[in-house]
């Protein structure tokens, strides 16, 4: 095992222990530890995930998956090729209006450590931001419309970082399904496929 595959494990290990926020539900959902150059940033895990030990484990995941397999990356070669992180990553609760909780501000904050951890040690060239909540975490905030669909670049500690958003594939959300949404999601999947650390995972 490599030494960066072990400081992810431990970093892992550190991750699961979190109980920095009250008000979320344990267990913390971390994906495979994979030492890759593409990171995947989703929002928070839904209700299943920390039953099935595992992000993007429901209905949301299939869609993902349905999307990646498209350019080439079945689920399981997706899971062991693309370290999977989120902007929080415990299951927020139900909100009292219905649906998922959205986490708080200082939610956020409390998980944002880790996650710059993971890019300061994985060293990332390609970063894929699932969802509003993950989008604006890195890149102003606009209508989709004006970001799927988009290349951007970023400067992380002096080291430059290919970004590219995607449309949440909750099934709650018709955005990726109806137009404009559904070709900017296709023009955001090419570009995916087109990108060189990308194209390393699947042997292009």
């Amino acid at each position: 095992m490599s030494r960066k595959l072990e400081l992810i494990h431990e970093h892992q290990a550190a991750l699961r222990a979190c109980t920095r926020c009250s008000r979320v539900e344990r267990p913390v959902v971390v994906g495979q530890a994979v030492a890759s150059k593409v990171l995947l940033l989703g929002q928070a895990p839904g209700a299943r995930e920390p039953k099935l030990g595992r992000p993007f484990a429901w209905t949301a995941g299939k869609q993902l998956f349905k999307w990646f397999a498209s350019l080439g990356l079945d689920e399981p070669a997706f899971r062991r090729s693309i370290y999977m992180a989120a902007v929080c990553r415990c299951f927020p609760g139900k909100s009292p209006g219905g649906g998922d909780r959205v986490p708080s501000p200082a939610e956020v904050a409390n998980c944002r450590p880790w996650l710059e951890y993971e890019i300061d040690l994985l060293e990332p060239r390609l970063l894929i931001l699932v969802g509003r909540l993950a989008i604006a975490q890195f890149l102003p905030q606009r209508p989709l419309v004006e970001q799927i669909g988009n290349q951007y670049q970023l400067t992380w500690k002096r080291r430059q970082l290919d970004v590219i958003p995607l449309p949440h594939p909750s099934g709650a959300s018709t955005w990726p399904l109806r137009e404009p949404g559904k070709s900017l999601t296709k023009r955001a999947l090419a570009l995916i496929g087109d990108h060189p650390a990308f194209g390393e995972l699947i042997g292009a």
